[in-house]
């Protein structure tokens, strides 16, 4: 049995208000097991047999849309892949030990091509420097979520893709609780 961790767009935010009491039981009622929840912002732990993350995402984004009445996008890692996510530094210096610039982490469902990786190098500013690892964009905010002309909606419209977005410090505790 493997733990994975899933990463839920559009829970508690824009109006989708989801109790994490409810979410633990919807996850329950698809058979998977040892369900927990960090922080209510739809970052779900779970035991599976399935070692099929693909499927899972579907099987779960399938249940929440009947469950809920709206999409929920679904963004599957691995605890050793979260892992390797968290102690990922894109940036020199945005480790752990990092001074302030927010680091963010953009879960995406695949690497996005090179179309949209070249789109979104273009939207670069002073403000926002993007980096792309995989299925992962690590945007790193200097200054203030204010000063940003970005967010994960624009985010998602640049790369064309469903994403959702996590500050690092709940990646790093999230991958620190688990691994």
């Amino acid at each position: 049995m493997s733990k994975y961790v899933a990463f839920l767009r559009a829970i508690n935010v824009g109006g989708h208000t989801v109790k994490m009491d409810q979410l633990r039981r919807m996850f329950e009622d698809m058979a998977l097991s040892n369900v927990e929840t960090f922080i209510a912002s739809g970052n779900v732990i779970f035991n599976s047999t399935s070692r099929n993350t693909k499927a899972l995402e579907s099987k779960i984004e399938g249940y929440l849309h009947k469950a809920l009445g709206y999409e929920v996008a679904t963004f599957i890692r691995s605890i050793p892949e979260l892992a390797d996510i968290a102690g990922y530094d894109p940036f020199i210096g945005s480790g752990p030990n990092a001074p302030a610039n927010p680091l963010y982490i953009t879960f995406l469902g695949s690497p996005p091509n090179s179309e949209s990786t070249r789109k979104l190098e273009s939207c670069a500013s002073d403000v926002d420097t993007f980096h792309i690892h995989g299925r992962e964009l690590y945007w790193l905010l200097h200054g203030n979520f204010s000063d940003s002309q970005f967010s994960g909606a624009r985010l998602e419209k640049v790369l064309g893709m469903p994403a959702t977005v996590r500050n690092i410090t709940t990646v790093r505790k999230i991958a620190l609780k688990y691994s």
